[in-house]
């Protein structure tokens, strides 16, 4: 079976070229040539069968060959806020497999006991995009620059919203029981702390906001295995 190459190419309504960084792994790492063949991803639910054009050091044009519409995956807008941790490796690797697993919007979030305050968006854009490309996504999830827990909260969301956390004085459902009674086309939000959790006053704001408090289990979790375990539940009622 001859491999595919995907290449992200938002832009392949109005441009005959790849990205400039499409084009050099194209060209330098793949050495494809004029008559090669790619697949184009715009990352807005299509796939586009192409051929090369042109191919030199550091361009590579293309001709569409056939447009190919993707269904969507799964139904519903799946959202995950999360606190990063302070080692970005770790939040890097949950991006990645957040995003090969399937999930719409990720948005960094700024808390009382965060230890990490700035965050390289752009970096965390382009491993979404590799993970895109590797796991054959058609829609390219959004990844939102870092914002105040309580301005986040405070702001309207579509569909359900969850928070969860480690406090046993606030009442708490599993959030998987919780995901099993809507209906699989509902938007869902979860919101995942920080290292240290959410300060009992974040999660007290956020219910009073609408938010219903949950727990992923009996296992107490780092923040991005936390942020991964809630991917994976949305995913699994939405399928």
């Amino acid at each position: 079976m001859k491999e595919e190459h995907y290449f992200y190419t938002p832009d392949v309504a109005t441009s005959t070229d790849l990205p400039d960084e499409e084009a050099v792994h194209a060209v330098r790492v793949l050495r494809l040539h004029e008559g090669d063949e790619l697949m184009l991803m715009d990352g807005q639910g299509s796939f586009y069968g192409a051929e090369v054009t042109q191919a030199t050091q550091k361009r590579c044009s293309f001709r569409i060959v056939e447009t190919k519409p993707q269904p969507r995956q799964w139904q519903g807008h799946i959202h995950l806020a999360i606190a990063p941790t302070k080692m970005m490796e770790r939040m890097e690797w949950m991006t990645e497999k957040a995003v090969e697993i399937g999930l719409d919007e990720l948005t960094l979030l700024s808390c009382q006991f965060s230890e990490r305050k700035v965050v390289k968006v752009a970096r965390l854009e382009k491993i979404a995009v590799s993970a895109m490309k590797q796991s054959r996504k058609a829609w390219k999830p959004v990844v939102n620059d870092m914002e105040p827990f309580l301005q986040f909260i405070a702001r309207e969301h579509r569909g359900r919203k969850f928070i969860a956390h480690c406090y046993e004085e606030v009442a708490r459902t599993y959030l998987f029981d919780e995901l099993r009674q809507l209906p699989a086309t509902d938007d869902v939000l979860v919101l995942i702390g920080p290292e240290g959790d959410f300060s009992i006053d974040e999660v007290r704001a956020a219910v009073s906001h609408g938010f219903v408090s949950v727990h992923l289990g009996q296992s107490r979790l780092r923040t991005e295995t936390a942020g991964l375990a809630a991917v994976m539940m949305m995913q699994l009622y939405k399928n």
